[in-house]
């Protein structure tokens, strides 16, 4: 057997392969962009087809880079963006319909129909999520109803549903593996987190057959085997874990109570809280974290739609900057008498506002205003949504008789590379933030999981202890020029959220 794993890192803009030895050292990766489709106003789509070729050329790649073969590889680890749907016919393999990402919000009208006819209340007790267009199930309903046949084929057993994970394995190993793990599936709306298991009762709100659904496992399971002629040798797939799990497993927040915060297209926060769920009071997510050895550890979540986009919406939208890493540098010359806030709404406002419709807004500009300032405010915006996710922790927490303010902050991601970024992120949260040495936890988490099922690598006590820190960030600014800069924060998110209901009046 092989000693090197293989992580497949699927992700919203990009697609990555990173191929790790038996130390968990990464020895060479590849990465390939795809196209972003945007049809309409709040909808996104992907090629799936196109994925899976980026997925593809990635991998040969990075194995060829690393200058191994792929019978040297002891297993592979899949982590993918979570929530965008994909249909294919059973047979054919084609995709009836480009992708729906998680960032899509066509279904917003009819997940305000759901709430207004008292469904929420069920749909949150069976899967620990609210109604809203970010999640999978009502995008599934949408694309039976609106793709020419496909309800017709569903019904018939020749249609076939999957998160990114389920159609890549599918891709993978020519068709004979259609499953997915918990993890993706607690993000369908359709799964039952206590029972682990697709609802029927959640499948028949949503008129979604069961027919169409993979087959859940653990996260680090047996899934199947490549086909040969893809790289040239038979490579088991042996761990799957959606991004933000697999980012928990790569930070080893093996511990009820730890938190990691991941700075990728979005900003999502999952904090370990064991074994036994906990359901949140104040708009968060309860969800699986993992799911091992058949035991079930649960997770309390925060989701923040846009993060890293902002940058790239400065570089691809406004053509201000010419790359994401002149933000930080840009941020730290900006001028400090002005207050610009920039309240990112592109895609709806996430946790814990929950308002799809909303679109962004800027606050405080002034003729002087200018990349500078605008990068400055990007950057700020992820700090305070990060911080409205904190506090909301912290209020479920205080519900459960715990506390939680001096939480430790483990952090990763493209953004945390920017010191300015972290210092900001300690100085509005008050609160330590640890960048560890390896900032592409996702993929190392991924990898954890097919190295530990393959006994190439050690189990959680020996991963845990190859955890390493790389800076710790403390806070600097005063108490209340921090409360002053939050208060103009929440400020600015609520007369976005007034001016989106004023304008739909």
């Amino acid at each position: 057997m092989g000693s090197f794993i293989l992580a497949i890192d699927q992700g919203t803009t990009s697609s990555r392969a990173i191929v790790f030895d038996q130390h968990f050292s990464a020895v060479a990766s590849d990465q390939k962009e795809f196209t972003q489709h945007f049809p309409a106003s709040g909808m996104v789509e992907h090629d799936a087809a196109e994925i899976w070729h980026s997925v593809v050329e990635t991998c040969r790649n990075a194995i060829a880079k690393a200058g191994i073969k792929a019978s040297d590889i002891a297993g592979i680890g899949i982590t993918n963006q979570r929530e965008t749907v994909v249909m294919w016919d059973k047979e054919t393999g084609e995709p009836i319909h480009r992708a729906i990402v998680w960032q899509d919000r066509r279904t917003s009208a009819y997940s305000s129909e759901l709430k207004a006819a008292g469904h929420e209340p069920m749909v949150t007790e069976k899967t620990g999520l609210l109604l809203d267009p970010y999640f999978s199930g009502t995008k599934i309903r949408w694309l039976l109803d609106h793709v020419d046949g496909a309800r017709a084929k569903a019904d018939d057993g020749s249609l076939l549903f999957g998160t990114i994970d389920t159609y890549l394995l599918w891709r993978l190993t020519n068709g004979r593996v259609h499953k997915t793990d918990a993890t993706n599936a607690s993000r369908t709306l359709i799964y039952n987190i206590d029972t682990n298991d697709w609802d029927d009762d959640l499948l028949k709100l949503f008129e979604i057959p069961r027919s169409i659904l993979p087959e859940v496992e653990d996260c680090a399971s047996e899934f199947g085997t490549t086909v040969t002629d893809l790289f040239g040798a038979a490579i088991p797939i042996l761990g799957i874990a959606g991004d933000q799990q697999a980012a928990t497993l790569g930070q080893a927040c093996f511990k009820p109570g730890m938190a990691k915060s991941t700075y990728g297209t979005g900003c999502f926060i999952v904090m370990n809280v064991g074994e036994t769920r906990r359901p949140s009071k104040n708009r968060l997510l309860s969800t699986i974290a993992y799911r091992l050895d058949g035991t079930t550890t649960y997770g309390l979540e925060g989701s923040i739609f846009i993060a890293g986009a902002a940058v790239q919406w400065l570089r691809d939208g406004l053509k201000i900057i010419n790359s994401a890493g002149e933000t930080g540098s840009l941020a730290a010359e900006a001028d400090k008498s002005q207050d610009v806030i920039l309240v990112p709404a592109f895609a709806g406002l996430g946790a814990p506002y929950w308002e799809p419709d909303v679109r962004g807004a800027i606050f405080g500009l002034t003729r002087n205003s200018g990349p500078r300032e605008f990068s400055r405010a990007a950057l700020e915006s992820v700090c305070y949504q990060t911080r409205d996710l904190i506090e909301a922790m912290h209020l479920d927490l205080e519900d459960g008789g715990e506390q939680g303010d001096d939480m430790v902050l483990r952090v990763d991601g493209g953004m945390v590379a920017s010191d300015w970024t972290m210092q900001y992120l300690a100085d509005i949260l008050n609160a330590s933030i640890d960048r560890p040495t390896v900032l592409e936890t996702t993929a190392l988490g991924a990898a954890w999981l097919a190295g530990m099922k393959s006994g190439v690598w050690p189990d959680m006590d020996g991963f845990t202890k190859s955890w390493k820190l790389e800076t710790r960030f403390e806070p600097k600014m005063g108490e209340r020029e921090r409360e002053r800069r939050y208060r103009g924060w929440r400020t600015a998110v609520k007369a976005t959220i007034q001016q989106q209901r004023d304008f739909s009046a």
